[in-house]
């Protein structure tokens, strides 16, 4: 069993994310670790770019952030490399094409491997090109993580069957609404996944508070949180460690809860 399905193997996982970087390296490792110690399952870091078309402003401004002191790829290699010494969770690059591409996709590849990263999520890969990165991922034993929303409709089955790791389930409606509205079609998207493949389904976009997590994790393997996380972050700066430690933890209690009553 690796890393990933590790993280799903005791019931719904609660998956953080923080921009790698934010405000800086040193703080980025002691989040990384309080987020363990929360009860994260899983972290994402997002590697900071100048143009995240997928983020919202949140997260937008703390990718500027890192950027603005000069934060490269290289300086978040060396950091997962020495957190992986004593972290057990999977971690996740979050990034875009562009930076894989002037990396270098078989040298990026090769660099999560030997640094200890699980998966990537790319959220500007199209499904029909994801065969770009995808003999690189496979080469060096990294997963790369599908999107899937209710949109997806007559690529769904397909995008099931290739999946690899866990799937990141998003709502097509905006993030105000997603405790109302995301339940009914997440419910009902999960429930055609789960006919055709027992992947992790995880659900992110939008979720922030410990009710949100509970009634997300009731119908799927997990939630991802981003956005709330970032603006704890943003808040505290180098002070934010113990308030995200908190926050974590609150969601992960939220999380096993919904467990419990399944």
């Amino acid at each position: 069993m690796n890393r990933i399905e590790n993280a799903f193997k005791n019931g719904p996982a609660f998956i953080g994310f923080i921009t790698g970087g934010d405000p800086d390296i040193e703080t980025t490792k002691k989040l990384i670790y309080a987020m363990e110690e929360g009860g994260a399952d899983l972290i994402e870091i997002g590697i900071p770019f100048s143009d995240p078309i997928a983020e919202g402003p949140v997260v937008q401004a703390a990718d500027l952030r890192a950027l603005s002191w000069g934060c490269k790829i290289d300086d978040l290699f060396e950091m997962v490399k020495e957190v992986r010494e004593n972290v057990k969770i999977p971690l996740i690059f979050m990034t875009y094409l562009n930076p894989i591409y002037s990396y270098g996709k078989e040298k990026f590849m090769n660099a999560c491997h030997e640094t200890g990263i699980d998966g990537i999520i790319v959220p500007d890969l199209p499904y029909d090109e994801k065969d770009e990165l995808l003999p690189f991922c496979r080469k060096f034993g990294v997963n790369l993580i599908s999107f899937i929303s209710p949109t997806s409709q007559e690529r769904i089955i397909k995008i099931v069957q290739e999946a690899e790791g866990f799937l990141y389930c998003v709502s097509s409606i905006g993030a105000a609404n997603v405790c109302k509205e995301l339940n009914t079609g997440i419910e009902e998207l999960i429930k055609k996944i789960k006919s055709v493949s027992d992947i992790p389904c995880t659900v992110g976009f939008g979720i922030s508070s410990p009710e949100q997590a509970e009634k997300m994790s009731q119908v799927s393997d997990g939630v991802i949180v981003e956005s709330a996380i970032v603006k704890i972050i943003a808040e505290y700066g180098k002070n934010s460690i113990e308030p995200v430690r908190e926050y974590v933890r609150s969601m992960k209690k939220a999380v096993i809860s919904a467990h419990e009553q399944k």
